[in-house]
């Protein structure tokens, strides 16, 4: 059975640009008057290897106190808008049109929208009355590389289908100002808004998705995820999740790879996921990948910062801008606590 393939992808991003420096700024008026020793946080800023952000809100919108009927009405707005512009930029890649989609993967954690995004976008796109629809929640910055993993396997259970995979993440509208724990530091320091949109299929040119897995750690819910506040969403980010990559990843990892006869050796192209500086330093550490190494994930992170689960597409989307993968592995971690991987070879 054939391997299948991503045939076209693309990305696009809110208007609205936030430097670090401005994130800087609103992590010290957040956060100064109650952490008196806040210039040791401010760490988290100067050293997080991103010089800005787009966000789907006015800068000053953050300095703000919002309840949750704001935010989900402006997700829904501004998710169904962003999904929309990577959609129709993907289709443009591709050789298809709208009307060849059998299937939609729809995969976003940063608001809650019933009927589901993939909905809207089928009611905004005029897509097709029987397409198959699957809406996916829950999986934070695992959500690209497992979403990724999803579409392939409905592709390949249909040969001859057309998929279209669509990422949004809009992490700017979860930002609350009142909410003053150590966690909340570290996601001012960290995130921004994006999508990414990719169309598989067995048929076809394109990156072949050769074999996907995951591995969840038991007792570990607390390391990664949301909690559910009266006025949105408070994050949940364990300082663990460094140690973790760097002391518990690579069994788990090692195991998948072996499963595919396959060692870490073999990849030539490493898309992984930037959760952070801290977190690519530890993956350099125990993978020592040859070169180009993790330089598209920095690069990304310099540029967009971390937009959670489109984040790895974007990783893909910045490595095939410069030549073949080869054999190439993604993976990221997310809520769960989780690792996602999916192998990857240049179609031939």
């Amino acid at each position: 059975m054939k391997h299948p393939k991503v045939r076209a992808l693309a990305t696009a991003n809110p208007k609205n640009i936030m430097t670090q420096s401005d994130a800087l700024n609103l992590g010290q008026t957040m956060f100064a008057e109650h952490f008196q020793n806040f210039e040791r946080f401010a760490e988290a800023y100067t050293n997080a290897g991103i010089e800005k952000r787009h966000i789907c809100v006015p800068l000053e919108w953050l300095y703000e106190d919002h309840q949750w009927k704001e935010r989900s009405d402006l997700y829904l707005e501004a998710a169904t808008n962003l999904a929309e512009e990577a959609v129709l930029n993907c289709i443009a890649k591709s050789s298809l049109s709208l009307n060849q989609i059998d299937g939609i993967v729809a995969v976003s954690s940063t608001g809650f929208a019933t009927p589901s995004l993939d909905a809207h976008l089928c009611e905004r796109l005029a897509l097709r009355t029987d397409i198959k629809r699957l809406p996916i929640f829950g999986l934070g910055c695992a959500g690209g590389v497992t979403g990724l993993a999803r579409a392939a396997e409905l592709a390949k259970a249909a040969p001859g289908s057309n998929w279209l995979l669509v990422i949004v993440e809009l992490c700017s509208l979860t930002f609350r100002a009142h909410d003053k724990k150590k966690a909340n530091i570290i996601a001012t320091a960290l995130f921004g808004d994006g999508a990414a949109a990719a169309i598989l299929g067995t048929h076809g040119t394109g990156p072949a998705i050769v074999a996907s897995g995951e591995h969840i750690w038991p007792a570990s819910l607390g390391v990664m995820g949301w909690d559910i506040e009266n006025d949105g969403f408070g994050v949940l980010f364990s300082r663990d999740i460094p140690a973790i990559v760097r002391n518990e990843l690579m069994v788990p990892l090692n195991s998948f790879l072996t499963q595919q006869s396959k060692a870490i050796t073999d990849i030539d192209t490493f898309l992984f996921h930037p959760g952070g500086a801290k977190v690519l330093d530890a993956l350099d550490e125990k993978i020592q990948p040859p070169a180009p190494g993790f330089s598209y994930a920095r690069k990304v992170m310099k540029n967009f910062g971390n937009m959670s689960a489109p984040t790895a597409l974007f990783v893909f989307e910045e490595a095939v801008s410069h030549g073949p993968l080869n054999h190439a592995l993604m993976a990221a971690l997310g809520p769960g606590f989780s690792a996602s991987f999916v192998l990857m070879k240049d179609d031939v």
